[in-house]
């Protein structure tokens, strides 16, 4: 499914209200990356722009971007490995409007010298916006890296900013 937003199209994948991924940009531009990303986490590869089956993502991801919604409660799956998904849920913990080193996630995860790995699983995160990677800096208080764009980081976190 597609839908716009303010930093652009965005592509949802997911059914019957469970998101998978959502990624920045168009289907047709994000096409081969998710058939791939389908066939390698053992999903269907026959993807179809059903707005009903992601009636209430397309909903709650709007009111967030009207500033009405500050947590998400969607029904997703993750798929990556252990230490990814400990720390996409890390992500999760992040209030909105706030901000964490890559350091910081780490120390979260009792692992304070996975500064990188944390950086690289941040990178991977599938479902960008809801999992808000974007609210991870540099320990120096810099943006850095951003899979959508660091225009779009930029953007996220002083939307959250001026909302929050």
């Amino acid at each position: 499914m597609e839908m716009k937003s303010p930093i652009g199209q965005l592509t949802i994948v997911g059914e019957n209200e469970t998101i998978f991924a959502l990624e920045f940009g168009s289907f047709a531009e994000k096409k081969e990356k998710l058939l791939k990303w389908c066939q390698k986490h053992e999903l269907p590869t026959i993807i179809k722009d059903d707005q009903q089956q992601l009636a209430s993502v397309q909903e709650q991801i709007t009111e967030y971007f009207k500033g009405e919604r500050v947590n998400f409660s969607l029904k997703y799956v993750l798929f990556g490995t252990e230490f990814q998904k400990k720390v996409w849920n890390a992500l999760l913990q992040v209030p909105y409007g706030q901000t964490r080193s890559y350091k910081q996630i780490a120390e979260s995860l009792q692992s304070p010298k996975a500064v990188r790995a944390v950086g690289g699983a941040n990178n991977k995160n599938p479902i960008s916006i809801i999992i808000p990677c974007h609210r991870v800096i540099g320990a120096n208080g810099n943006l850095v890296g951003y899979g959508g764009g660091l225009d779009k980081k930029t953007y996220l976190l002083e939307f959250e900013n001026r909302k929050g």
